[in-house]
């Protein structure tokens, strides 16, 4: 299997000189397995660079989830507005929305001249839980991660390796002695057991713990996500 990160900044693009060895763009990672199976995560302002390698595209793009930085990529993603390409899109199931209905939302005539509706390229979308799916020869696990949206985490395994692809989680209870510390929280253990052992882990690490301690710590468990966790 193939990693390439073309975004991974948070929020907002950040072009310029500071940025220049990690790349300016937001969250978009490519995955392709030694079959052909092409995934991509998230579709932040990264994908528009994926998105100019030219050629057929037949993709599955899997969403962390919908906040502005992991989608406002998507109505710049070339190979969407091209008879013949093929994309099918999962998400998260969310409580009062579709996944189509999100992405169209941003593509609203108020925000973007092209709605999702006349792009030309075939789109299909899967709405997910927690579970297992094979996506040709890959086999993707999901995981609830604890944001303020519904927010997923995948692991991939084909190729004889595996691949964790999880953004913008926050602890879900106290962590012992502080982040130098253990997690205590049984959804945090659940967490790390979904990554135990994976051969690449992909994952915003922005703060250091005594930034993480004193400024960020401040998200509850999201409560949408209180009723979709097992158990």
């Amino acid at each position: 299997m193939r990693v390439r990160f073309w975004g991974t900044r948070g929020s907002v693009p950040t072009p310029g000189p500071s940025t220049v060895r990690y790349g300016g763009n937001t969250a978009c990672v490519e995955m392709r397995t030694n079959a052909g199976t092409f995934l991509i995560f998230d579709s932040g302002t990264g994908i528009r660079e994926l998105g100019r390698q030219g050629g057929t595209v037949s993709a599955h793009l899997l969403l962390g989830h919908t906040h502005w930085d992991h989608i406002h990529g998507f109505p710049f993603f070339t190979p969407v507005f091209v008879p013949g390409n093929r994309l099918v899109i999962y998400g998260a199931r969310d409580l009062d929305r579709s996944l189509r209905d999100v992405l169209a939302g941003q593509m609203h005539f108020t925000y973007f001249p092209v709605p999702l509706g006349d792009l030309r390229a075939d789109i299909d979308f899967t709405e997910l839980e927690e579970g297992e799916i094979r996506i040709q020869d890959a086999v993707v696990r999901t995981h609830y991660l604890n944001h303020t949206a519904v927010c997923m985490g995948y692991r991939v395994e084909a190729d004889g390796v595996s691949v964790a692809y999880m953004t913008d989680h926050e602890p879900y209870g106290p962590v012992g002695n502080g982040l130098r510390g253990g997690f205590v929280h049984g959804g945090d253990r659940r967490l790390i057991e979904f990554v135990r052992g994976v051969d690449l882990l992909i994952q915003d690490a922005q703060y250091t713990p005594d930034e993480y301690d004193a400024l960020v710590r401040t998200w509850p468990v999201t409560p949408a996500l209180a009723g979709l966790l097992p158990g």
